[in-house]
């Protein structure tokens, strides 16, 4: 059977120099990094030595990064961190409505100890617009929490203007770039983020690791206390072979980001061109260009979104709705509902992310097989007819 992952914005498989830096880790050199004789001062090296490879990266300074156990952590310590840490200053925050659940979560989670948040539209294309943070803003706002690419769509968010405004009007500017590291390239000081997120296992490292950028100067409450690691930070003994993991899977990422970028746009074009082209009343979801390199996301009118993805498996393709984080939930995406779709049509989605491993004869593959399963599944749906307007036409349109 064919064996095609189109899944990357789920997981990515780990790198194999990834794994061969791991394993040294994992064997012989497995000393606590807060132990003072040798074998615990050379894993304290290995780990800040994986500290300035994440740094640079997104153009930090290595002390300005915090390891977590992954993205959903990173996102707690910046939202629930910053907000206890400033809640005498003021209890208001702003996010978007189409933001990953480790950021509405937490978010949520505040309004019942009394917080305010809100909660900002996008277009139809899922881009937020900076003039809407700017009016949200209010005397009592302390943080802005914004997304550089959505996980669901691909999106990508105009950070660099939101950061700017957050800069200018003194309120502390997060960026959950878990989706973005690694596959676009992100640097702090442009965006001017004071804290921002990244997962290890999204760029081509394990699983159980991720960091938190926290600008020099800015001030959290640690959400997990005891041993005073991280500089107290983020208690508890290091994760140190997924550390040194994630690590290396940064500075592979840096050393290949401009190459891959092109050849994941060139495929992702593709596959949007040939859907457009062959599959009639679909819609594709999110903006047309300012969008993740490997991203596609498309709905199709009268197509049920999970029998989809089961006729993929069975001819070897591996791909998805949308989040994985939200793959047992019943309802719809929360991310399409925002942009104005029927629930019906939004649980029509299929979402393909694109990886280094994939290539032009997948491609060809896809769009071979793809037409006849949407029209197999047309055929069995009482509400489909051909002869009628699309559905789609009724939402917003994704070309501009």
């Amino acid at each position: 059977m064919t064996n095609i992952y189109f899944d990357h914005s789920a997981t990515t498989p780990v790198d194999p120099s990834v794994v061969e830096a791991m394993l040294p880790y994992l064997r012989n050199r497995y000393g606590n990094p807060s132990s003072s004789y040798r074998l615990g001062q050379e894993a304290r090296q290995a780990m800040e030595n994986a500290r300035s490879q994440v740094a640079a990266l997104i153009g930090a300074h290595p002390d300005e990064i915090f390891f977590t156990s992954g993205g959903t952590e990173a996102d707690n310590m910046a939202i629930l961190g910053t907000a206890y840490k400033q809640w005498e200053k003021g209890r208001h925050l702003i996010t978007t409505a189409i933001e990953h659940r480790a950021v509405l979560e937490p978010c949520k989670f505040l309004r019942s100890q009394g917080f305010e948040v809100t909660f900002l539209p996008v277009d139809e294309s899922g881009m937020l617009d900076p003039q809407e943070v700017q009016q949200a803003i209010r005397k009592d706002t302390i943080l802005i929490s914004i997304m550089h690419a959505n996980n669901e769509i691909g999106t990508i968010q105009p950070v660099e203007e939101i950061g700017a405004i957050a800069e200018e009007r003194g309120i502390t500017f997060h960026c959950d770039a878990v989706q973005s590291a690694g596959r676009i390239p992100v640097d702090v000081n442009r965006i001017k983020c004071d804290l921002l997120s990244i997962s290890s296992h999204k760029l081509y490292g394990p699983k159980g690791a991720g960091c938190l950028y926290l600008r020099k100067g800015t001030k959290i409450v640690p959400l997990i206390t005891g041993g005073g690691q991280e500089r107290d930070l983020r208690g508890g003994t290091e994760n140190l072979p997924g550390i040194v993991g994630f690590g290396r899977a940064t500075e592979l990422a840096c050393q290949v980001l401009d190459q891959s970028r092109w050849e994941l746009v060139f495929l992702r074009d593709r596959i949007i061109e040939g859907i457009s082209e062959r599959i009639p009343n679909s819609i594709l979801n999110g903006h047309r260009f300012q969008r993740l390199p490997g991203h596609v996301s498309f709905s199709f009118a009268n197509v049920d979104g999970k029998a989809l993805l089961s006729m993929l498996d069975e001819k070897g393709i591996a791909a998805s709705n949308g989040s994985a984080c939200h793959s047992d939930s019943p309802g719809p995406s929360h991310v399409l509902k925002a942009l104005g779709y029927s629930d019906e049509l939004a649980k029509s989605t299929l979402r393909i992310t694109l990886g280094r491993d994939n290539n032009d004869h997948q491609v060809d593959y896809l769009l071979a097989i793809l037409p006849d399963m949407i029209e197999a599944l047309r055929d069995i749906s009482p509400e489909f007819r051909p002869e009628a307007e699309c559905p789609c036409q009724d939402q917003p349109s994704s070309q501009n």
